[in-house]
């Protein structure tokens, strides 16, 4: 099935969208509707409607989707069945976790090597990566075409391996560092900052505990 252009926004909504389907009981829910879908994820109908229609064949009148085929449709647009090799820069705690996660598999993403500046951790294997000075990020990012960077380095250092990633070709940069990069319009960043996320949920904790004392 050729893939229908589909936006950014509309992609960060599929993860969402393909966990839903995912626990739903296929053998008693063999289809489902876009309705049903907005409604149990309490979204815009019209918005899940377009959404869907970007990856799925289309739902049938009085039918909707069938289940199975809607969640292989949403895997294929996530490219689950591809396998994109990633590099990792900044083996600190969240880097070691990242590099421990084996979830990344099954959502066609292979970290094959980090990198980091510090010698004690220069040279070690992390869950059966090997880490390697920075000083090598470049020429093997080069010649194995790289294309997505993971970077978990402090917000000092961020734009200087950002640059970096961009120069060897890599083309979607996942950052987890607090700080909003600058870079070119052909290249993707995806930003994860858990600082503001934390932030968020924390002062929505103080409004809660001031409201219900």
């Amino acid at each position: 099935m050729a893939l229908k252009p589909i936006s950014t926004q509309a992609l960060q909504r599929m993860p969402m969208y393909l966990n839903y389907l995912k626990d739903l009981p296929i053998s008693r829910v063999p289809n489902i509707s876009a309705t049903m879908v907005a409604d149990e994820l309490r979204l815009n109908d019209v918005q899940v409607r377009k959404d869907l229609a970007m990856v799925g064949q289309g739902g049938r009148p009085k039918i909707g989707y069938v289940v199975k085929d809607l969640i292989s449709d949403i895997e294929h647009c996530l490219g689950y069945n591809n396998s994109d090799s990633a590099v990792l820069i900044g083996a600190g705690n969240l880097g070691r976790s990242l590099l421990s996660y084996d979830g990344f598999d099954e959502c066609g993403i292979d970290i094959i090597v980090a990198f980091d500046t510090d010698e004690r951790i220069v040279g070690t294997t992390i869950n059966g990566k090997q880490v390697l000075p920075v000083s090598k990020l470049y020429s093997i990012c080069s010649r194995m075409k790289i294309k997505m960077g993971i970077i978990v380095v402090g917000a000092g250092e961020a734009q200087g391996v950002c640059d970096l990633l961009v120069k060897s070709g890599v083309l979607a940069i996942w950052n987890f560092a607090p700080i909003r990069l600058n870079v070119p319009s052909h290249v993707l960043v995806q930003n994860d900052n858990m600082v503001s996320s934390l932030a968020v949920l924390s002062n929505y904790l103080v409004k809660e505990f001031s409201t219900n004392r």
